[in-house]
Protein backbone atom coordinates (compact mmCIF):
# COMPACT_ATOMS: atom_id res chain seq x y z
CA UNK A 1 0.00 0.00 0.00
CA UNK A 2 1.45 3.28 -0.87
CA UNK A 3 2.00 5.94 1.98
CA UNK A 4 0.74 9.00 1.50
CA UNK A 5 3.81 12.13 0.97
CA UNK A 6 4.58 13.67 3.67
CA UNK A 7 3.45 17.85 3.33
CA UNK A 8 6.69 19.82 2.35
CA UNK A 9 7.31 22.08 4.50
CA UNK A 10 8.09 25.59 3.39
CA UNK A 11 9.58 28.37 4.76
CA UNK A 12 9.30 32.22 3.46
CA UNK A 13 11.14 35.43 3.47
CA UNK A 14 10.57 38.31 2.18
CA UNK A 15 13.76 40.23 -0.23
CA UNK A 16 14.44 43.94 -0.93
CA UNK A 17 14.88 44.23 -5.03
CA UNK A 18 17.16 47.14 -6.29
CA UNK A 19 18.36 47.73 -9.40
CA UNK A 20 21.95 48.14 -9.51
CA UNK A 21 23.19 51.58 -11.74
CA UNK A 22 26.27 50.14 -12.31
CA UNK A 23 25.73 46.98 -14.11
CA UNK A 24 21.44 47.79 -14.42
CA UNK A 25 21.22 43.97 -13.00
CA UNK A 26 18.45 43.48 -10.53
CA UNK A 27 20.30 42.46 -6.76
CA UNK A 28 18.06 41.47 -3.78
CA UNK A 29 18.62 40.44 -0.37
CA UNK A 30 17.08 39.44 2.46
CA UNK A 31 16.94 41.22 5.63
CA UNK A 32 18.86 40.51 8.61
CA UNK A 33 19.85 37.16 6.49
CA UNK A 34 23.55 37.08 6.55
CA UNK A 35 24.59 35.48 2.73
CA UNK A 36 20.92 36.53 1.51
CA UNK A 37 21.62 38.36 -1.88
CA UNK A 38 22.03 37.69 -4.92
CA UNK A 39 21.56 39.51 -8.66
CA UNK A 40 19.75 38.68 -11.76
CA UNK A 41 18.82 40.13 -15.28
CA UNK A 42 14.83 39.43 -14.70
CA UNK A 43 12.74 39.27 -11.63
CA UNK A 44 12.45 35.24 -12.40
CA UNK A 45 16.21 34.89 -12.92
CA UNK A 46 16.64 37.07 -9.16
CA UNK A 47 13.86 34.93 -7.32
CA UNK A 48 15.37 31.79 -9.01
CA UNK A 49 18.95 32.93 -7.49
CA UNK A 50 17.69 33.58 -4.28
CA UNK A 51 15.78 30.70 -3.79
CA UNK A 52 19.13 28.84 -4.80
CA UNK A 53 21.14 30.76 -2.31
CA UNK A 54 18.72 30.38 0.39
CA UNK A 55 18.64 27.25 0.47
CA UNK A 56 22.07 26.31 0.44
CA UNK A 57 22.31 28.58 3.70
CA UNK A 58 19.53 26.16 5.09
CA UNK A 59 21.26 23.44 4.22
CA UNK A 60 23.16 24.38 7.54
CA UNK A 61 20.55 24.39 9.43
CA UNK A 62 18.28 27.18 10.79
CA UNK A 63 19.89 30.89 10.36
CA UNK A 64 20.38 32.95 13.01
CA UNK A 65 18.78 36.17 12.02
CA UNK A 66 20.49 39.56 12.32
CA UNK A 67 16.77 41.22 12.68
CA UNK A 68 13.40 40.57 11.47
CA UNK A 69 11.68 42.34 8.89
CA UNK A 70 8.87 44.59 9.11
CA UNK A 71 7.97 46.19 6.32
CA UNK A 72 8.71 48.81 3.57
CA UNK A 73 7.32 52.52 4.31
CA UNK A 74 7.24 55.52 1.52
CA UNK A 75 8.21 58.72 3.41
CA UNK A 76 6.81 62.06 1.53
CA UNK A 77 9.01 65.13 1.98
CA UNK A 78 8.02 68.67 0.84
CA UNK A 79 9.84 68.97 -2.63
Amino acid sequence: MNQPKAAESVRTFSAVIERCADTGLLVGYVPGFPGAHSQGETLDELQANLQEVIAMLLEDGDPALDSDFVGLQQIVVPA
